[in-house]
């Protein structure tokens, strides 16, 4: 794959798309929260903008926008010490989506949102089991996590797609 060389406009056009998705990625996340006492964390459906923002943008805007929208998001509602955590869980999930979607196969996105999730779930409970030494506490957010991945895919996938053709047209006119 032949790359552009890298010039203000393509980094400003960079820079805006992972400013406006991580503003979408926090909105989202923000929305709908169900705390887990258990974890003193919460379920939340964010990673449906992370996944379309990974699949639409590729790897660098997914990443980018789901580590710094997802942690923003923690920050501001109160859940700040899992802001470093979702910084590096929510922002490889964005880059594995991004880097395994080829953006023309659906299949393709599926895979990629599979094993992006698969990482944010093995992530959390991570981070949560070792470094916040819930121990097995952090089993009960599994379900949760899981729950986020598949309403992801549900509404991601297909408004990427949506989102990809759309912006074919209006960059070709």
């Amino acid at each position: 794959m032949k790359t552009k060389p890298r010039t203000k406009h393509n980094t400003l056009i960079l820079a805006t798309r992972v400013a406006v998705m991580s503003a979408l990625v926090a909105v989202a996340t923000l929305i709908i929260q169900i705390p887990n006492p258990a974890t003193r964390g919460y379920i939340n459906f964010g990673d449906t903008m992370v996944f379309i923002s990974a699949l639409t943008f590729g790897p660098a805007v997914g990443g980018l926008a789901g580590g710094i929208g997802s942690a923003i998001a923690d920050v501001a509602s109160g859940y700040g010490y899992f802001s470093p955590f979702t910084l590096v869980i929510k922002g490889v999930e964005g880059v594995l989506a991004g880097l395994l979607s080829r953006r023309t196969k659906t299949w393709r996105d599926i895979v990629a949102v599979t094993v992006a999730g698969a990482e944010m779930v093995v992530g959390y409970f991570v981070a949560e089991f070792f470094a916040l030494q819930l121990g097995w506490a952090a089993l009960t957010e599994v379900p949760g996590n899981i729950s986020q991945i598949l309403v992801g895919a549900v509404i991601g996938v297909p408004t990427a797609k949506l989102l990809r053709k759309r912006l074919v047209e209006v960059l070709t006119k």
